[in-house]
């Protein structure tokens, strides 16, 4: 998975931080929402890591007119057959990017939520799954609030993290238009080469089920989900899946950095990203509440 951190530094201008949150999520078979404005490159970073995994990459725009059958197929009747022939949507692949998903409506949106959770569609009472990996990019844009849908509790805890790239510095936006001026066209991602394939990420994605978890560290986890749930400025807190998902993240996240074990660290680095979209405080930033409550748990083997 280096190879892979490698190839996105290499034409991505990026927190590398993040770049490795993103990575351990899609390792932990996890889908990934992006809350960032538009012209970040976050499609770009979509198709750079398909790219590099060797993994099949399609993109939806999501618009307010778009039905179900956009997304997830519909049966066609074909007369000279004598039968119904179901045409697979764009769901079928292995990384989708779901771009602004907010702005379709509710009932479209919900078609999403069987293939997140299940990994498989349901038309008309015939159940297709979906080939392994399935992982969902998704994009919404925190800062318009008219012709969007705001995303239900329920769909925003599928999504495994939730991640702001957010304005690149100085720095990075001149080393941005630098990397522009050495490619033609705006789309780094013809450019890179797979570096692994389907089957070594699915070997990372078993290995990253194996990797050891104290019984202390399991504590720390459910002590976070505790303290958040029971926090005075929160309305409600996560959900054990919200716990599973850290859990299911410190791994994969442990493995990346080269441990067959978790260590605290990996609990604390990944908390954020997944357990802010998972609460509602009644004032302020949910970041900033998981990172007080994060600072005031006792860690483990101190």
């Amino acid at each position: 998975m280096q190879r892979v951190l490698q190839v996105l530094t290499q034409f991505y201008v990026a927190d590398v931080e993040n770049l490795k949150l993103i990575l351990a999520a899609v390792v932990a078979g996890g889908h990934v929402l992006f809350n960032d404005p538009p012209g970040l490159g976050k499609t770009t970073l979509a198709k750079l890591l398909a790219k590099s995994l060797g993994l099949v990459f399609k993109r939806i725009q999501f618009t307010p007119d778009m039905l179900p059958s956009d997304v997830i197929g519909v049966n066609v009747w074909r007369p000279n057959q004598g039968r119904f022939e179901f045409v697979k949507g764009p769901v079928f692949t292995n990384i989708l990017l779901a771009d602004e998903i907010n702005r379709a409506p509710p009932k479209t949106q919900a078609a999403l939520l069987e293939a997140m959770e299940e990994r498989q569609v349901t038309v008309d009472g015939v159940t297709y799954r979906l080939e392994e990996p399935f992982i969902v990019f998704a994009t919404q844009n925190p800062v318009e609030h008219r012709g969007v849908y705001p995303l239900p509790e329920a769909q925003l805890d599928r999504f495994m993290i939730q991640i702001s790239m957010g304005y690149p510095s100085q720095e990075e936006e001149e080393e941005i238009l630098r990397r522009r001026l050495s490619w033609r066209g705006d789309d780094p991602s013809i450019y890179a080469a797979p570096v692994t394939t389907k089957e070594e990420l699915l070997a990372w994605m078993r290995a990253a089920e194996e990797v050891y978890v104290d019984s202390a560290i399991v504590t720390y986890i459910v002590k976070i989900a505790q303290a958040l749930r029971s926090h005075p400025l929160n309305t409600y807190g996560p959900s054990p899946r919200g716990s599973i998902a850290l859990l299911k993240m410190a791994r994969a996240l442990a493995l990346l950095d080269g441990r067959n074990y978790v260590i605290p660290d990996d609990v604390k680095k990944t908390a954020v990203p997944v357990l802010g979209h998972r609460i509602a405080p009644k004032d302020g930033d949910p970041r900033e509440l998981v990172k007080e409550v994060v600072n005031r748990t006792p860690i483990p083997y101190k």
